[in-house]
């Protein structure tokens, strides 16, 4: 089993839009961004359908919202990995925030282990939808059928108790409609180019968040390079890159460190120019 994967394996070049039909395809879902994948919901049933029986499927919460929730997950998780001895750490609390770099990349992650996994073949006696619903979820389900089955029950035992309407009230009712049909018609109208310029700004949008998250996807490789790990520029780069949180401070102490760093590096270097300088001045003095 492929537990351990370098940084620079072909797995975590697999891009987001694979990563998104691998989980739809499989366990039949529609998502469309990485981060609805931040709950740890997904990932346990992608291990439940690669290991049938280990995972819990009770007590994995798909309408996880809140990260209390999502870490109730990660625990159920965790004690798979424990199960199965997958050595992969769980860094639940950079995973809960939603970020798309640290989703997708264990997702990336993910895929190659349950690839890995008798040659990535799928189990076609499966049924995602059948396991999501054992639980919590299929007793609402009954819950709310009985309750809606005593309702008509006890309607055709009592049937509801009509009013006679004036013969006036439906025509004034039906003129008003007819008289604010062009009125309807129009607001239809313009709701409906409202959006579809909506759509389209979206669309802009995407396609601007996916370039920029594949630049900062680049520059992340880069930094993980062992020969380049050690540099200050690098560091502090590493320092704003994984900020859990939009604070102005990391940049600031980002700055600070690479300024030190910096700092360092002059003074090491005024202090060589003063020690030619000494040198020099000295060699000239034993001349004359």
């Amino acid at each position: 089993m492929a537990t351990n994967i370098g940084m620079m394996d072909s797995a975590y070049f697999v891009g987001r839009n694979e990563i998104l039909s691998w989980i739809n395809d499989r366990l039949h879902l529609n998502l469309s961004r990485i981060e609805e994948a931040a709950s740890g919901a997904v990932q346990c049933q992608m291990l439940d359908m690669t290991f049938p029986g280990v995972v819990p499927m009770h007590k994995v919460n798909f309408e996880a919202k809140n990260e209390y929730e999502m870490i109730q997950n990660y625990k159920v998780m965790q004690e798979v990995f424990t199960k199965l001895k997958i050595t992969k750490p769980l860094e639940v609390n950079r995973l809960v925030k939603g970020r798309p770099l640290d989703n997708l990349e264990f997702l990336q992650w993910l895929k190659r282990f349950c690839d890995s996994i008798n040659g990535g073949i799928m189990n076609e006696n499966y049924n995602p939808v059948e396991r999501r619903s054992r639980g919590g979820r299929e007793k609402s389900v009954k819950g709310s059928s009985k309750i809606s089955k005593s309702l008509q029950t006890n309607n055709m035992h009592h049937p509801p108790v009509t009013t006679s309407n004036k013969p006036a009230g439906p025509k004034q009712a039906k003129s008003h409609a007819i008289g604010g049909g062009s009125n309807t018609s129009a607001e239809v109208q313009a709701l409906s180019k409202e959006v579809a310029d909506l759509k389209v700004s979206v669309d802009l949008l995407e396609k601007e968040r996916d370039f920029y998250f594949s630049k900062l996807r680049d520059i992340e490789i880069l930094c993980q390079t062992p020969e380049l790990d050690d540099l200050p520029i690098v560091v502090a780069v590493k320092k704003v890159l994984y900020a859990t949180d939009a604070d102005e401070s990391v940049l600031e102490e980002a700055q600070e460190c690479l300024n030190q760093s910096l700092g360092l590096e002059v003074d090491e270097e005024e202090g060589k120019e003063e020690e030619e300088e000494e040198e020099e001045e000295a060699a000239a003095e034993t001349q004359t």
